[in-house]
């Protein structure tokens, strides 16, 4: 059987292993939640991978394809009566005209792409008023300030430097370090 002074909600425990206890599950439940979390989305990335390797397949049969498909159509056209040759000619010429098509629409398309107005112009903005903006002054503090209130408050930083005569040295470290 379990301790009773072990329970969460034993009355035996302090409030600082309540807190231990609770930071402790608490990190626990993250952790969980973090490895629930990449088993989800590895199981995704592994279904994307799949779906992707079967578009790609897909599309190279397909390219496969054309080529039979070509000579199908030549000799189809062929088999109504012309010859071999203009069979093959026309073919010819039916892709080329698709193609042709295919570019000018796409051509059509790019004379329609035009450069992103509001995001140049707020980019402009912003770049006007960081160049007018001046970095916020910050106030220095003196290190001597900073012992005096140290040596008051009886840090043990204040009492190793001013004790070690590098004082000020201490003091300016933390003075940087503070702002």
């Amino acid at each position: 059987m379990s301790d009773p002074g072990n329970y969460a909600g034993s009355t035996d425990r302090s409030i600082g292993q309540l807190v231990a206890s609770a930071t402790a599950e608490m990190s626990a439940l993250v952790h969980d939640e973090i490895a629930l979390a990449k088993a989800e989305v590895r199981q995704d990335v592994k279904r994307g991978a799949i779906g992707s390797i079967a578009f790609v397949a897909a599309g190279v049969f397909a390219l496969f394809s054309i080529p039979v498909l070509s000579f199908a159509a030549a000799y189809g056209i062929h088999n109504l009566g012309l010859g071999l040759a203009w069979s093959f000619l026309i073919v010819g010429v039916a892709f080329i005209a698709l193609g042709g098509l295919l570019a000018f629409l796409g051509i059509r398309k790019f004379k329609k792409v035009k450069p992103p107005e509001k995001s140049i112009a707020s980019a402009k903005q912003t770049a006007a008023v960081l160049q007018k903006a001046k970095p916020h002054p910050r106030p220095s503090i003196e290190a001597a300030a900073i012992i005096e209130r140290s040596a008051v408050s009886g840090s043990s930083l204040a009492k190793k430097g001013v004790e070690g005569g590098s004082g000020q040295d201490k003091a300016g470290t933390v003075a940087r370090s503070s702002t």
